[in-house]
């Protein structure tokens, strides 16, 4: 257990140049990173499994707390994020599913790496993790609704099977995650720094 929280503890403190080093190889030499296209849903899915190990009722408390500004938050991803990639697509010609997909990444929440980002550039953690939560427990409906909205001019959207997709990616093992970590949270705490 002790190795496995070291290499956390390294990856997260060095996470920024892991992401601009992987963006830069994935740019020059894509065809080996379409290896990975069969795997990203389930690799997803461990991504918001281990979110789910690190959720807590403090961050949850958070939102009590400080209502307004996790609110600022929440409106500033589903409506901010939308807008600026719905702006980029009327700007920037390209391809409508190359459109589509802008405009989906920029529907979707953020996710565990804003929390990263936020820690590492010293900011308000506590924050960013109680918007993270809401967002990502709201992504369900939301996500959907909004690419529908936005993206349907450009590909048909089933929205349906976008609320089935993201409850079974994000949902579902953001729970088992939750779950371990109230069932057997000594291995938890062992395994998550």
């Amino acid at each position: 257990m002790k190795a496995l929280a070291q290499i956390s503890t390294f990856v997260g403190k060095t996470f920024a140049a892991w992401v601009v080093l992987f963006a830069v190889l994935g740019f020059f030499f894509p065809d080996t990173f379409k290896q990975i296209g069969p795997w990203i849903v389930t690799l997803l899915s461990i991504i918001m499994f281990g979110m789910g190990l690190t959720l807590s009722l403090d961050d949850f408390r958070e939102v009590v707390k400080r209502p307004f500004d996790v609110t600022i938050g929440v409106l500033g991803q589903f409506l901010i994020m939308p807008l600026l990639a719905v702006l980029l697509t009327k700007l920037i010609p390209m391809p409508p599913e190359v459109a589509a997909g802008v405009i989906l990444v920029g529907c979707c929440p953020g996710g565990t790496s804003s929390n990263v980002m936020t820690y590492l550039s010293k900011g308000d953690v506590a924050l960013s993790v109680a918007c993270t939560s809401v967002t990502t427990l709201a992504a369900p409906i939301i996500t959907p609704f909004l690419v529908w909205m936005f993206a349907s001019q450009y590909l048909p959207v089933d929205g349906w099977a976008m609320f089935m997709s993201i409850i079974k990616v994000v949902l579902v093992p953001l729970a088992l995650g939750a779950l371990l970590q109230k069932l057997l949270p000594s291995f938890v705490k062992a395994a998550v720094p």
